[in-house]
Protein backbone atom coordinates (compact mmCIF):
# COMPACT_ATOMS: atom_id res chain seq x y z
CA UNK A 1 0.00 0.00 0.00
CA UNK A 2 1.60 2.87 -1.24
CA UNK A 3 2.05 5.89 1.49
CA UNK A 4 0.08 8.25 0.21
CA UNK A 5 -3.51 5.96 0.51
CA UNK A 6 -2.08 4.94 3.86
CA UNK A 7 -2.24 8.49 4.99
CA UNK A 8 -5.32 9.03 3.41
CA UNK A 9 -6.81 5.76 4.92
CA UNK A 10 -5.54 6.87 8.46
CA UNK A 11 -7.22 10.81 7.76
CA UNK A 12 -10.44 9.20 7.02
CA UNK A 13 -10.44 6.57 9.76
CA UNK A 14 -9.89 9.55 12.36
CA UNK A 15 -12.67 12.00 11.24
CA UNK A 16 -15.48 8.86 11.01
CA UNK A 17 -14.08 7.98 14.73
CA UNK A 18 -14.27 11.73 16.14
CA UNK A 19 -17.20 12.20 14.67
CA UNK A 20 -18.80 9.50 17.16
CA UNK A 21 -17.75 10.70 20.25
CA UNK A 22 -14.36 9.72 22.18
CA UNK A 23 -11.35 8.57 20.56
CA UNK A 24 -9.12 6.58 22.44
CA UNK A 25 -6.13 4.26 21.01
CA UNK A 26 -8.61 4.14 17.56
CA UNK A 27 -6.08 4.26 15.55
CA UNK A 28 -4.28 0.59 14.66
CA UNK A 29 -0.84 2.19 13.69
CA UNK A 30 0.61 5.62 13.18
CA UNK A 31 3.01 7.37 11.51
CA UNK A 32 5.93 7.76 13.63
CA UNK A 33 6.59 4.42 15.01
CA UNK A 34 5.89 5.20 18.12
CA UNK A 35 3.07 4.63 20.83
CA UNK A 36 -0.37 5.01 19.83
CA UNK A 37 -1.68 8.20 20.75
CA UNK A 38 -4.01 7.76 24.21
CA UNK A 39 -5.39 11.35 24.63
CA UNK A 40 -9.11 11.42 25.14
CA UNK A 41 -11.49 14.02 23.18
CA UNK A 42 -14.06 15.77 24.73
CA UNK A 43 -18.22 14.57 23.83
CA UNK A 44 -19.22 16.01 20.90
CA UNK A 45 -21.71 18.71 21.66
CA UNK A 46 -23.44 20.57 18.39
CA UNK A 47 -23.86 24.18 18.58
CA UNK A 48 -26.19 26.06 16.03
CA UNK A 49 -23.82 28.71 13.90
CA UNK A 50 -27.05 30.80 14.80
CA UNK A 51 -25.75 30.86 18.84
CA UNK A 52 -22.81 32.77 17.42
CA UNK A 53 -25.32 35.84 16.52
CA UNK A 54 -26.30 37.93 19.22
CA UNK A 55 -29.92 38.07 19.96
CA UNK A 56 -33.17 40.03 20.83
CA UNK A 57 -34.66 38.53 24.45
CA UNK A 58 -37.44 40.05 26.15
CA UNK A 59 -36.06 41.23 29.37
CA UNK A 60 -37.14 39.47 32.96
CA UNK A 61 -37.15 42.48 34.84
CA UNK A 62 -40.01 43.80 31.84
CA UNK A 63 -42.15 40.79 32.13
CA UNK A 64 -45.66 41.60 32.69
CA UNK A 65 -45.31 45.24 33.17
CA UNK A 66 -47.71 47.47 31.37
CA UNK A 67 -46.07 51.24 29.59
CA UNK A 68 -47.51 54.05 28.66
CA UNK A 69 -48.75 55.26 25.00
CA UNK A 70 -49.92 58.63 24.60
CA UNK A 71 -53.40 59.47 23.11
CA UNK A 72 -54.07 59.52 19.54
CA UNK A 73 -54.18 62.90 18.53
CA UNK A 74 -55.19 65.17 14.92
CA UNK A 75 -53.36 64.83 11.96
CA UNK A 76 -54.12 67.91 10.16
CA UNK A 77 -51.02 68.10 8.16
CA UNK A 78 -48.79 65.32 6.59
CA UNK A 79 -45.94 67.49 5.16
CA UNK A 80 -42.97 65.28 5.05
CA UNK A 81 -42.07 61.57 4.48
CA UNK A 82 -42.33 60.72 8.13
CA UNK A 83 -45.22 63.56 9.00
CA UNK A 84 -43.05 66.46 10.07
CA UNK A 85 -39.26 67.16 10.17
CA UNK A 86 -38.30 65.26 13.11
CA UNK A 87 -39.91 61.87 11.23
CA UNK A 88 -42.09 61.75 14.85
CA UNK A 89 -45.37 61.44 14.67
CA UNK A 90 -46.88 58.87 17.68
CA UNK A 91 -50.04 58.56 17.43
CA UNK A 92 -53.04 60.00 15.75
CA UNK A 93 -56.37 59.83 14.93
CA UNK A 94 -57.30 58.13 11.87
CA UNK A 95 -59.11 54.74 10.10
CA UNK A 96 -61.12 53.83 13.48
CA UNK A 97 -63.21 51.88 11.08
CA UNK A 98 -60.70 50.08 8.82
CA UNK A 99 -62.78 50.29 5.49
CA UNK A 100 -61.65 51.27 2.33
CA UNK A 101 -62.99 55.14 1.79
CA UNK A 102 -61.94 55.40 -2.25
CA UNK A 103 -59.20 54.11 -4.64
CA UNK A 104 -57.62 56.03 -7.27
CA UNK A 105 -54.85 55.41 -9.90
CA UNK A 106 -52.57 57.97 -10.03
CA UNK A 107 -50.06 56.66 -12.69
CA UNK A 108 -47.46 54.13 -12.95
CA UNK A 109 -46.81 51.50 -10.93
CA UNK A 110 -43.61 49.19 -10.12
CA UNK A 111 -41.97 48.10 -13.35
CA UNK A 112 -38.78 46.47 -15.21
CA UNK A 113 -37.60 50.45 -14.84
CA UNK A 114 -40.13 52.26 -12.83
CA UNK A 115 -40.18 51.87 -8.85
CA UNK A 116 -43.19 53.16 -6.67
CA UNK A 117 -40.56 54.85 -3.97
CA UNK A 118 -42.15 57.50 -2.61
CA UNK A 119 -44.30 58.32 0.54
CA UNK A 120 -47.27 60.28 0.67
CA UNK A 121 -47.42 63.71 1.90
CA UNK A 122 -50.54 65.67 2.39
CA UNK A 123 -51.50 69.09 3.25
CA UNK A 124 -54.39 71.73 2.83
CA UNK A 125 -57.20 69.49 1.92
CA UNK A 126 -54.63 67.46 -0.97
CA UNK A 127 -52.89 64.20 -1.00
CA UNK A 128 -49.54 64.34 -2.79
CA UNK A 129 -48.14 61.37 -4.45
CA UNK A 130 -45.36 60.18 -7.23
CA UNK A 131 -45.81 57.82 -9.89
CA UNK A 132 -43.21 55.37 -10.97
CA UNK A 133 -42.80 57.35 -13.97
CA UNK A 134 -41.83 60.72 -11.54
CA UNK A 135 -45.29 62.39 -12.36
CA UNK A 136 -46.49 64.06 -9.16
CA UNK A 137 -50.47 63.84 -8.51
CA UNK A 138 -52.54 66.09 -6.40
CA UNK A 139 -55.75 64.58 -5.11
CA UNK A 140 -58.44 65.40 -3.48
CA UNK A 141 -58.07 63.87 0.09
CA UNK A 142 -61.66 63.96 0.77
CA UNK A 143 -62.86 62.30 -2.44
CA UNK A 144 -60.24 61.11 -4.56
CA UNK A 145 -60.46 63.46 -7.61
CA UNK A 146 -57.43 64.38 -9.37
CA UNK A 147 -56.59 68.06 -9.13
CA UNK A 148 -53.73 68.01 -11.10
CA UNK A 149 -50.70 65.97 -12.85
CA UNK A 150 -47.02 67.23 -13.40
CA UNK A 151 -44.31 65.08 -14.46
CA UNK A 152 -40.53 65.97 -13.54
CA UNK A 153 -38.99 63.95 -15.95
CA UNK A 154 -36.75 65.80 -18.57
CA UNK A 155 -38.25 66.12 -21.62
CA UNK A 156 -35.42 65.63 -23.96
CA UNK A 157 -32.40 62.76 -23.76
CA UNK A 158 -29.21 64.09 -22.24
CA UNK A 159 -25.93 63.11 -22.48
CA UNK A 160 -24.47 60.65 -19.89
CA UNK A 161 -25.37 57.72 -18.29
CA UNK A 162 -28.52 56.92 -16.03
CA UNK A 163 -29.11 55.53 -12.40
CA UNK A 164 -26.35 53.42 -11.40
CA UNK A 165 -24.15 53.94 -14.03
CA UNK A 166 -26.84 52.33 -16.68
CA UNK A 167 -27.69 54.43 -20.25
CA UNK A 168 -30.14 56.51 -20.51
CA UNK A 169 -33.30 55.08 -22.62
CA UNK A 170 -35.39 57.45 -24.45
CA UNK A 171 -39.15 56.57 -25.25
CA UNK A 172 -41.12 56.65 -27.42
CA UNK A 173 -41.94 60.22 -27.12
CA UNK A 174 -38.27 61.50 -26.48
CA UNK A 175 -38.72 62.18 -23.07
CA UNK A 176 -35.62 60.49 -21.02
CA UNK A 177 -36.93 56.83 -19.42
CA UNK A 178 -34.87 55.01 -16.88
CA UNK A 179 -34.79 56.89 -13.81
CA UNK A 180 -36.63 56.22 -10.94
CA UNK A 181 -36.80 56.73 -7.73
CA UNK A 182 -37.51 60.40 -5.83
CA UNK A 183 -40.25 62.08 -3.22
CA UNK A 184 -42.43 64.29 -2.34
CA UNK A 185 -42.78 67.11 0.72
CA UNK A 186 -45.05 69.97 0.93
CA UNK A 187 -44.26 73.55 2.35
CA UNK A 188 -45.89 76.36 2.10
CA UNK A 189 -47.50 77.26 -1.51
CA UNK A 190 -44.70 74.57 -2.48
CA UNK A 191 -44.55 70.98 -3.34
CA UNK A 192 -40.70 69.56 -3.39
CA UNK A 193 -40.12 66.81 -5.71
CA UNK A 194 -36.30 65.21 -5.91
CA UNK A 195 -36.24 62.23 -8.81
CA UNK A 196 -33.81 59.53 -10.20
CA UNK A 197 -33.52 62.18 -13.01
CA UNK A 198 -31.09 64.11 -11.36
CA UNK A 199 -33.51 66.78 -10.41
CA UNK A 200 -35.22 68.74 -7.59
CA UNK A 201 -37.88 70.79 -8.38
CA UNK A 202 -40.62 73.07 -6.69
CA UNK A 203 -43.85 73.07 -8.05
CA UNK A 204 -47.03 75.29 -7.47
CA UNK A 205 -49.13 73.56 -4.73
CA UNK A 206 -52.48 74.87 -6.13
CA UNK A 207 -51.52 74.59 -9.99
CA UNK A 208 -48.66 72.14 -10.36
CA UNK A 209 -46.70 74.71 -12.23
CA UNK A 210 -43.27 74.13 -11.97
CA UNK A 211 -41.67 77.28 -9.59
CA UNK A 212 -37.66 75.96 -10.39
CA UNK A 213 -35.99 73.00 -11.23
CA UNK A 214 -32.08 72.61 -10.25
CA UNK A 215 -30.01 69.94 -12.13
CA UNK A 216 -28.05 67.83 -9.61
CA UNK A 217 -25.11 65.41 -10.37
CA UNK A 218 -26.10 62.43 -9.38
CA UNK A 219 -30.14 60.77 -9.07
CA UNK A 220 -31.94 60.95 -6.21
CA UNK A 221 -33.72 57.80 -5.11
CA UNK A 222 -34.64 59.41 -1.79
CA UNK A 223 -38.05 62.16 -0.84
CA UNK A 224 -36.54 65.68 0.52
CA UNK A 225 -37.48 66.67 4.17
CA UNK A 226 -38.20 70.64 4.52
CA UNK A 227 -37.37 73.30 7.19
CA UNK A 228 -35.97 76.00 7.60
CA UNK A 229 -36.17 77.77 4.82
CA UNK A 230 -34.29 74.80 3.03
CA UNK A 231 -35.31 71.81 2.07
CA UNK A 232 -32.59 68.97 2.30
CA UNK A 233 -32.27 65.76 0.17
CA UNK A 234 -29.53 62.69 -0.27
CA UNK A 235 -28.24 61.56 -3.40
CA UNK A 236 -27.27 57.72 -4.31
CA UNK A 237 -23.47 58.90 -3.77
CA UNK A 238 -24.66 59.77 -0.27
CA UNK A 239 -24.18 62.97 -0.97
CA UNK A 240 -26.51 65.72 1.58
CA UNK A 241 -27.72 68.79 -0.53
CA UNK A 242 -29.09 71.85 1.18
CA UNK A 243 -31.39 73.77 -1.41
CA UNK A 244 -33.37 77.45 -1.08
CA UNK A 245 -37.10 76.92 -0.74
CA UNK A 246 -37.65 80.13 -2.64
CA UNK A 247 -34.81 80.10 -5.69
CA UNK A 248 -33.55 76.81 -5.92
CA UNK A 249 -30.18 77.82 -5.18
CA UNK A 250 -27.85 75.53 -3.08
CA UNK A 251 -26.55 76.78 -0.07
CA UNK A 252 -24.17 73.70 0.69
CA UNK A 253 -23.24 69.99 0.18
CA UNK A 254 -22.08 67.31 2.23
CA UNK A 255 -20.39 64.16 1.37
CA UNK A 256 -20.09 61.10 3.31
CA UNK A 257 -18.65 57.96 2.22
CA UNK A 258 -19.65 56.54 -0.97
CA UNK A 259 -21.23 52.87 -0.81
CA UNK A 260 -22.50 51.13 -3.95
CA UNK A 261 -24.39 48.59 -2.14
CA UNK A 262 -27.70 49.65 -1.01
CA UNK A 263 -31.28 48.37 -0.61
CA UNK A 264 -34.73 49.41 -2.87
CA UNK A 265 -35.45 51.83 -0.44
CA UNK A 266 -33.94 55.45 0.23
CA UNK A 267 -34.51 57.70 3.46
CA UNK A 268 -34.45 61.18 4.12
CA UNK A 269 -33.33 63.23 6.55
CA UNK A 270 -34.87 64.59 10.06
CA UNK A 271 -34.59 68.27 11.29
CA UNK A 272 -34.89 69.84 14.16
CA UNK A 273 -33.51 73.96 14.84
CA UNK A 274 -30.51 74.01 13.23
CA UNK A 275 -29.60 70.18 13.37
CA UNK A 276 -29.97 68.00 10.26
CA UNK A 277 -29.40 64.21 10.79
CA UNK A 278 -28.58 62.93 6.94
CA UNK A 279 -28.67 58.96 6.66
CA UNK A 280 -26.19 57.26 4.43
CA UNK A 281 -26.28 54.04 2.40
CA UNK A 282 -22.28 53.74 4.34
CA UNK A 283 -24.55 53.24 7.68
CA UNK A 284 -23.12 56.98 8.35
CA UNK A 285 -25.67 58.59 10.48
CA UNK A 286 -24.14 62.53 10.04
CA UNK A 287 -25.24 65.64 12.83
CA UNK A 288 -24.69 69.16 10.46
CA UNK A 289 -25.61 72.56 11.04
CA UNK A 290 -28.36 73.13 8.87
CA UNK A 291 -27.21 76.68 7.94
CA UNK A 292 -23.96 75.87 6.60
CA UNK A 293 -23.55 72.16 6.55
CA UNK A 294 -20.44 71.94 9.29
CA UNK A 295 -20.50 68.24 10.88
CA UNK A 296 -21.23 67.74 14.51
CA UNK A 297 -20.80 64.35 14.96
CA UNK A 298 -20.68 61.26 13.17
CA UNK A 299 -21.52 57.33 14.06
CA UNK A 300 -21.45 54.43 11.92
CA UNK A 301 -24.48 51.67 12.65
CA UNK A 302 -22.60 48.43 11.30
CA UNK A 303 -22.45 45.03 12.68
CA UNK A 304 -20.62 41.94 10.88
CA UNK A 305 -22.62 38.68 10.86
CA UNK A 306 -21.17 35.47 10.90
CA UNK A 307 -24.28 33.89 9.60
CA UNK A 308 -25.44 36.55 6.27
CA UNK A 309 -22.85 38.05 3.66
CA UNK A 310 -25.75 40.70 3.58
CA UNK A 311 -24.98 42.63 6.60
CA UNK A 312 -21.95 43.91 4.37
CA UNK A 313 -24.98 45.78 3.32
CA UNK A 314 -25.33 48.68 5.85
CA UNK A 315 -27.53 51.25 4.36
CA UNK A 316 -29.79 53.17 6.84
CA UNK A 317 -32.81 52.57 4.62
CA UNK A 318 -35.44 53.35 7.31
CA UNK A 319 -35.89 57.56 8.21
CA UNK A 320 -34.09 58.77 10.88
CA UNK A 321 -35.91 59.84 13.68
CA UNK A 322 -35.30 62.71 16.45
CA UNK A 323 -37.88 62.13 19.39
CA UNK A 324 -36.83 63.79 23.27
CA UNK A 325 -33.50 64.94 22.48
CA UNK A 326 -32.58 61.15 21.12
CA UNK A 327 -31.92 60.27 17.70
CA UNK A 328 -33.38 56.91 16.71
CA UNK A 329 -32.21 54.93 14.03
CA UNK A 330 -31.92 51.33 12.48
CA UNK A 331 -29.27 49.90 9.70
CA UNK A 332 -29.66 47.11 6.77
CA UNK A 333 -26.26 45.48 8.91
CA UNK A 334 -28.24 45.07 12.45
CA UNK A 335 -28.00 47.82 14.61
CA UNK A 336 -30.93 49.93 16.35
CA UNK A 337 -29.39 53.10 18.11
CA UNK A 338 -30.52 55.30 20.44
CA UNK A 339 -28.32 58.18 20.23
CA UNK A 340 -27.79 61.85 22.13
CA UNK A 341 -28.53 64.70 19.70
CA UNK A 342 -26.15 66.65 21.19
CA UNK A 343 -22.95 64.37 21.24
CA UNK A 344 -24.04 61.35 19.15
CA UNK A 345 -23.23 59.10 22.12
CA UNK A 346 -25.38 56.07 22.07
CA UNK A 347 -27.61 55.89 24.60
CA UNK A 348 -27.93 51.94 23.98
CA UNK A 349 -27.80 49.69 21.00
CA UNK A 350 -30.02 46.48 19.65
CA UNK A 351 -29.16 43.64 17.50
CA UNK A 352 -32.08 44.72 15.05
CA UNK A 353 -31.78 44.81 11.05
CA UNK A 354 -33.86 47.10 9.71
CA UNK A 355 -35.03 48.64 6.25
CA UNK A 356 -38.07 50.70 8.02
CA UNK A 357 -37.70 53.65 10.01
CA UNK A 358 -38.32 52.92 13.90
CA UNK A 359 -41.40 54.91 16.35
CA UNK A 360 -41.00 56.34 19.63
CA UNK A 361 -44.14 56.40 21.12
CA UNK A 362 -44.51 56.83 24.51
CA UNK A 363 -42.25 54.86 26.88
CA UNK A 364 -41.54 52.43 24.20
CA UNK A 365 -39.81 52.66 20.75
CA UNK A 366 -41.67 50.10 17.77
CA UNK A 367 -39.21 48.39 14.96
CA UNK A 368 -39.62 45.82 12.85
CA UNK A 369 -36.71 44.22 11.27
CA UNK A 370 -36.16 42.57 7.93
CA UNK A 371 -37.09 39.35 8.77
CA UNK A 372 -40.69 40.50 9.82
CA UNK A 373 -40.26 40.63 13.64
CA UNK A 374 -42.10 43.28 15.62
CA UNK A 375 -39.98 44.66 18.62
CA UNK A 376 -41.28 46.72 21.62
CA UNK A 377 -38.13 48.36 23.27
CA UNK A 378 -38.27 50.41 26.41
CA UNK A 379 -37.21 54.23 25.09
CA UNK A 380 -34.72 55.08 27.98
CA UNK A 381 -32.70 51.65 28.57
CA UNK A 382 -33.17 49.49 25.19
CA UNK A 383 -34.97 46.60 27.51
CA UNK A 384 -36.94 44.71 25.36
CA UNK A 385 -40.99 44.09 26.09
CA UNK A 386 -41.92 41.72 23.65
CA UNK A 387 -41.43 40.42 19.86
CA UNK A 388 -43.69 39.28 17.54
CA UNK A 389 -42.95 37.33 14.03
CA UNK A 390 -45.60 39.25 11.79
CA UNK A 391 -44.69 36.50 9.05
CA UNK A 392 -46.42 33.56 11.22
CA UNK A 393 -48.52 31.88 9.91
CA UNK A 394 -47.48 33.80 6.28
CA UNK A 395 -44.61 31.89 4.99
CA UNK A 396 -45.20 29.70 2.18
CA UNK A 397 -42.87 28.03 -0.83
CA UNK A 398 -42.93 29.31 -4.36
CA UNK A 399 -41.09 28.32 -7.24
CA UNK A 400 -39.12 24.59 -8.58
CA UNK A 401 -40.52 21.74 -9.82
CA UNK A 402 -42.69 19.13 -7.89
CA UNK A 403 -41.95 20.71 -4.70
CA UNK A 404 -37.95 20.38 -5.65
CA UNK A 405 -35.38 23.43 -5.77
CA UNK A 406 -38.60 26.03 -4.52
CA UNK A 407 -38.14 29.37 -2.41
CA UNK A 408 -39.63 30.29 1.36
CA UNK A 409 -41.57 33.30 0.71
CA UNK A 410 -41.93 35.70 4.01
CA UNK A 411 -43.66 39.41 3.24
CA UNK A 412 -42.06 42.21 3.28
CA UNK A 413 -43.19 45.03 5.95
CA UNK A 414 -43.36 49.16 5.85
CA UNK A 415 -44.49 51.01 8.92
CA UNK A 416 -45.15 51.02 11.71
CA UNK A 417 -47.85 53.44 12.34
CA UNK A 418 -49.95 54.49 15.78
CA UNK A 419 -53.53 55.17 14.44
CA UNK A 420 -56.27 55.22 16.39
CA UNK A 421 -55.35 52.59 19.46
CA UNK A 422 -53.65 50.33 16.44
CA UNK A 423 -50.49 49.64 15.20
CA UNK A 424 -50.71 49.78 11.57
CA UNK A 425 -48.23 48.33 8.82
CA UNK A 426 -48.63 46.86 5.23
CA UNK A 427 -46.78 44.29 3.56
CA UNK A 428 -46.02 42.84 0.27
CA UNK A 429 -48.86 40.68 -0.11
CA UNK A 430 -51.46 43.65 -0.18
CA UNK A 431 -52.51 43.57 3.25
CA UNK A 432 -53.37 46.18 5.46
CA UNK A 433 -52.70 44.86 9.14
CA UNK A 434 -53.82 46.74 12.70
CA UNK A 435 -52.12 45.55 15.76
CA UNK A 436 -52.96 45.77 19.49
CA UNK A 437 -49.68 47.92 20.29
CA UNK A 438 -50.00 46.44 23.80
CA UNK A 439 -49.54 42.79 23.32
CA UNK A 440 -49.03 42.62 19.12
CA UNK A 441 -52.46 40.81 18.41
CA UNK A 442 -53.99 41.16 15.15
CA UNK A 443 -57.15 43.19 15.43
CA UNK A 444 -58.07 43.77 11.96
CA UNK A 445 -56.89 43.23 8.43
CA UNK A 446 -57.62 44.75 5.11
CA UNK A 447 -57.30 43.68 1.40
CA UNK A 448 -55.26 46.50 -0.68
CA UNK A 449 -55.60 44.87 -3.52
CA UNK A 450 -51.81 45.14 -4.62
CA UNK A 451 -48.35 44.78 -2.68
CA UNK A 452 -46.92 47.99 -0.84
CA UNK A 453 -43.75 48.49 0.24
CA UNK A 454 -44.64 52.12 1.66
CA UNK A 455 -45.98 52.87 5.13
CA UNK A 456 -49.25 54.48 5.64
CA UNK A 457 -49.76 58.18 6.03
CA UNK A 458 -52.21 59.93 8.08
CA UNK A 459 -54.37 62.82 7.43
CA UNK A 460 -57.38 64.26 8.76
CA UNK A 461 -59.21 61.12 10.10
CA UNK A 462 -57.99 58.67 7.00
CA UNK A 463 -55.08 56.95 6.61
CA UNK A 464 -53.48 56.73 2.95
CA UNK A 465 -51.80 53.92 1.59
CA UNK A 466 -49.88 53.74 -2.02
CA UNK A 467 -49.74 50.42 -3.36
CA UNK A 468 -46.49 49.39 -5.70
CA UNK A 469 -49.46 49.14 -9.27
CA UNK A 470 -49.81 53.09 -8.63
CA UNK A 471 -52.94 52.89 -6.64
CA UNK A 472 -53.72 55.49 -3.83
CA UNK A 473 -56.31 53.46 -1.19
CA UNK A 474 -58.13 56.41 1.56
CA UNK A 475 -59.09 53.85 4.52
CA UNK A 476 -61.34 55.65 6.94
Amino acid sequence: MSRVLKVALICGMAATVAACGTVRRALPFNLGGSEAPTAVASQGERISVLDFEQRLAPSAALSGRDFFLPGPQAATAWTQPGGNAENAVEHVIAAADFTVAWRRDIGVGSGRTTQVMAPIVANNGRVFVLDGDSTVTAVDAATGAVAWKASVKPNEREPGSGVLGLPLISGGSGAVSGGFGGGVAVAGDKVFVSSGYRTMTALNAATGAVVWSHRVDAPIHGAPTVAGGRVFVVDIDNQLLAFDVNTGDQHWTYRGITEPARVMRASSPAVTGDTVIAPFSSGEVVALRASNGQQLWQQVLSRTSRTSALSEIRDIAGRPVISRGNVYAVSHSGVLSAMDIRSGQPRWQLPVAGVNAPLPAGDVVFVVSKAGELTVVNRETGQVYWTRDLNEGRVRQEGGFLGVFDRTVRPDWAGPLLASNRLVLVNSDGELVGLNPKTGAVEATLRLGAASYIAPAAYNGALYVLTDKGQLVSIR
